[in-house]
């Protein structure tokens, strides 16, 4: 077992491509371990205790949605899908199975490296000592931004570290449009390609956990052309 944490798990069955991402990653800095197999994914990453997993989706022994919903459930950090399957139905299926981010191949390992660093940073940005910060008191929702507590009705809302801070950017501007760029650029930490649709999977997620009708959102309405608004008087009565 390693005595210490590496920065990458990277589960990918394609030797070679394993083999050329890690050498890349491994210049620019950052451990890297290989995992092969889908079935042995979980336990090598209990090994290894890595601070981001890059995971395939088409396996051998397991497929990779498996493999995050199970990540997902023992590892509060970043993993990153990337995989051929390039729909936007594959983008939103990993998304819901708990990624938090999607590249389909061929990527640049350049693009991939920057993809990696950001979601890198954005955990040690969440790790740093919590700066003196107030609550956000939407009707029923409350939002402790020191605690990182959400709670909606009195009862408490379970978020990701990116669904929580996704949250808060749009509860500090309720009532105003935000344009995905602007989305992007704030949670992500890069500019907004016009393709990527992890935040459109993020506000998916986030209105199911908070109650918010799919078919015709209330809470987080899509303004079509424009972006995402929270409605500050869809929440109910403080409680």
């Amino acid at each position: 077992m390693s005595n210490e944490s590496i920065d990458i798990l990277l589960v990918e069955d394609d030797r070679r491509l394993a083999d050329l991402t890690a050498e890349y990653f491994r210049q620019n800095g950052l451990s890297v371990a290989i995992e092969s197999r889908g079935d042995r994914a979980v336990a090598r990453f209990r090994t290894e205790q890595p601070r981001i997993v890059l995971l395939d989706l088409m396996l051998p022994g397991a497929d990779g949605l498996t493999v995050c919903r199970e990540l997902r459930e023992l590892f509060k950090g970043p993993i990153l899908i990337f995989t051929a399957r390039d729909s936007d139905i594959d983008q939103v299926i990993g998304l819901e199975a708990g990624a938090d981010d999607y590249v389909a191949k061929p990527v640049d390992p350049m693009v991939l490296l920057a993809r990696t660093r950001a979601l890198l940073r954005r955990v040690e940005e969440s790790a740093e000592p919590a700066k003196p910060a107030g609550e956000i008191v939407l009707g029923g929702l409350r939002i402790s931004e020191t605690a990182q507590e959400v709670w909606l009705d009195g009862s408490s809302i379970q978020l990701t570290t990116q669904e929580f801070e996704l949250l808060c950017m749009l509860a500090r501007h309720a009532g105003t449009i935000l344009s995905r760029e602007d989305i992007f650029r704030q949670v992500r930490g890069i500019d907004y390609d016009g393709l990527d649709r992890s935040i459109d999977g993020r506000i998916s997620k986030l209105r199911r956990k908070l109650g918010d009708s799919a078919a015709t959102p209330a809470r987080i309405k899509t303004i079509w052309g424009k972006g995402y608004l929270l409605a500050p008087d869809a929440w109910g009565d403080p409680v």
